[in-house]
């Protein structure tokens, strides 16, 4: 039992991570029906903006009060992946709207080459790494196994990813279902070219869509950061399929779908490491979506699309 709640713990902090990547993906598709492949890639950047104003602040301006710090780099991050997010989609997305629909995903595919490639190029292929920050955690029991002594361990680390998940979790959903800017688009979502007609802005909309998955996408790539302390160049691509699988599997279109889908990954992917073998965890974690989507199509809280007529 002490084993099974410390994956627990792992499972829960890791599918935080990817619920919110997953919200990014949700977000855009619900509106422009678009899965933006470059999401992930989008994540990657936040999480090296991340690292290198922190390297910044700590080795060039000295600074050491390290909840200061990591107040501005969340904010350089969000500020520097929102700009990403909104210029990807102006010109790499907003020409192709009104075309075909496999030319934005080719297009999304294109730029999530670019952007590994741009991240590769300018801060080469060697691994980052950055020493632990947050240190220390609550022990909440301690027993043996036949593994040996075990220590149930909540790291403060650990605590503010899934408190910081649950929290933007509420606010978004706020923002979608309570604000002048939720409720465009959900007009968007429903009928873009009625929704235009009755005065909602979609270029605005779906441009302010983009820059607030971009900005989310800059918490994952902080927590990332700070949680396992390594980045390469290849990061996004890995996160974005996974937080992409976690979309579907709770259904896409559907914010608390995506958190819950990022959880489910996180979850199948830690205690199948820890019970069974580690070099399967993503077969099984593919296995669970297949399964799922055999007997629910829409996903886990996914509502099927209605064509009126």
């Amino acid at each position: 039992m002490d084993y099974f709640l410390q994956q627990l713990i792992n499972g829960l902090t890791l599918g935080s991570i990817y619920g919110l990547i997953a919200i990014g993906y949700t977000m855009v598709y619900g509106i422009i029906g678009m899965i933006n492949f470059a999401h992930g890639d989008i994540f990657m950047i936040g999480a090296f903006i991340s690292l290198a104003v922190f390297l910044v602040l700590t080795s060039v301006f000295g600074f050491a009060f390290l909840p200061v710090v990591l107040l501005i780099v969340l904010i350089v991050a969000m500020l520097f992946t929102s700009a990403w997010g909104w210029t990807v989609e102006r010109l790499a997305y907003r020409p192709l709207r009104g075309s075909f629909r496999l030319a934005p995903l080719i297009t999304a595919i294109g730029m999530s080459i670019v952007l590994q490639n741009f991240v590769q190029i300018t801060q080469g292929a060697r691994v980052k790494p950055l020493p632990p920050q947050i240190q220390g955690g609550v022990t909440l029991m301690e027993g043996s196994g036949v593994i040996g002594d075990i220590v149930v361990r909540l790291s403060y680390m650990q605590m503010i990813i899934i408190v910081m998940t649950v929290v933007l979790m509420a606010a978004f959903t706020l923002l979608i279902n309570r604000t002048a800017l939720g409720r465009a688009q959900r007009a968007c979502e429903q009928d873009r070219k009625m929704a235009a007609l009755l005065g909602v802005n979609v270029d605005r909309t779906i441009s302010l869509t983009f820059v607030m998955g971009a900005a989310l996408a800059a918490v994952a790539g902080l927590m990332f950061l700070l949680l396992y302390g390594v980045l390469d160049f290849y990061i996004g691509f890995l996160a974005g399929i996974k937080a992409f699988t976690a979309a579907v599997l709770g259904g896409i279109g559907s914010l608390p779908g995506a958190m819950l889908g990022g959880l489910l990954i996180g979850l199948i992917e830690v205690f199948w490491s820890g019970y069974f073998s580690v070099e399967y965890k993503d077969v099984a974690a593919f296995s669970i979506l297949a399964i799922v989507l055999i007997f629910l199509p829409s996903g886990l809280l996914g509502k099927p699309e209605v064509e009126k007529v």
